[in-house]
C-alpha cells in the first residue's frame, strides 16, 4: 500500500512538472518585400518588437522570423511560399507587400489589380489550410506627400483597399498601414516633402517609420490569442 502510496505521488509530482512548463514560443513571421527584409537591421521594426517583447515579460512568447525579400511582389511571394514561410511551420504570419506591384508599374514589371488579387488569395488559402492565423497590412507609401500628388497614390489607395476586402472576405485581421502613415504625415509633414519624415527615400521607413511600424504590428500580434 505504502509503495502504491508513493508511486502516487512520484506520478503527481511529474504531472505537475509537466504542468508547470511554459508553453512553446509562437513562431510569427513576417513575410514581405524589402521594407520588411530590413526589418532585422538595428532600428529595423522586428527588433524593435523584440526589445517590445522583452519589456513587457514576453520574450519567451514568440520568436519573431524575417522572410523579407527585396523587389518582391505577391507574385514572388506565392512562388517561395513553401520554403520561406511553410517549411518553418508558423503559428502567425504578417503579409506585407504591394509596394512594389505598384511601384515597378513604371517599368512594365508591376502587377495589374486582377493578378495581385488572385496570387494574394492564393497565398491566404495555402496559409489557412495549415491553420495559421494571418494579419494582412496594406502598402503603405511610395511618397509622403500630404495632398495626394505622389504619382502612384491612386493606385497604392486601391491595391490597399483590395486588401482590406482580402481581410474582411477571409477573415483577417488587417494593419491599414497606408492610413497610419498617411494620418502621421498630415500632423508632421508640414512642408509637404516627399520623404523624410517616416520615410528615408519615400518607401523605406526611417527611425520614426520604423517605430510606428514596429508599434502596430505589437498591437496586432498582441490581439492573437
Amino acid at each position: 500500500m505504502i509503495k502504491i502510496f508513493k508511486s502516487f505521488i512520484f506520478l503527481l509530482f511529474i504531472s505537475i512538472l509537466f504542468s508547470m512548463k511554459p508553453p512553446p514560443k509562437k513562431t510569427v513571421i513576417f513575410f514581405g518585400d524589402s521594407i520588411t527584409q530590413m526589418g532585422m537591421n538595428p532600428g529595423g521594426f522586428i527588433l524593435r518588437m523584440n526589445e517590445i517583447l522583452a519589456g513587457k515579460g514576453l520574450s519567451g512568447s514568440y520568436n519573431l522570423l524575417d522572410a523579407g525579400v527585396g523587389y518582391d511582389k505577391v507574385y514572388d511571394l506565392y512562388l517561395r511560399m513553401d520554403s520561406d514561410v511553410l517549411a518553418k511551420n508558423p503559428d502567425i504570419v504578417f503579409i506585407w507587400v504591394g509596394v512594389n506591384d505598384v511601384g515597378h508599374k513604371v517599368t512594365g514589371t508591376g502587377t495589374d489589380p486582377e493578378k495581385f488579387d488572385r496570387f494574394y488569395t492564393a497565398i491566404i488559402k495555402k496559409l489557412q489550410e495549415k491553420n495559421i492565423r494571418l494579419v494582412l497590412v496594406t502598402p503603405a507609401v511610395i511618397g509622403e506627400r500630404t495632398d495626394e500628388t505622389n504619382p502612384q497614390d491612386g493606385d497604392l489607395n486601391y491595391y490597399a483597399k483590395m486588401v482590406k476586402n482580402l481581410g474582411t472576405k477571409y477573415n483577417c485581421p488587417v494593419i491599414n498601414m497606408r492610413k497610419n502613415f498617411q494620418d502621421y504625415d498630415l500632423k508632421n509633414n508640414l512642408n509637404n516633402e516627399y520623404k523624410g519624415i517616416l520615410t528615408v527615400d519615400g518607401i523605406h521607413p526611417t527611425d520614426k517609420g520604423n517605430q510606428l511600424i514596429a508599434d502596430e504590428m505589437m498591437q496586432a500580434l498582441l490581439q492573437i490569442k
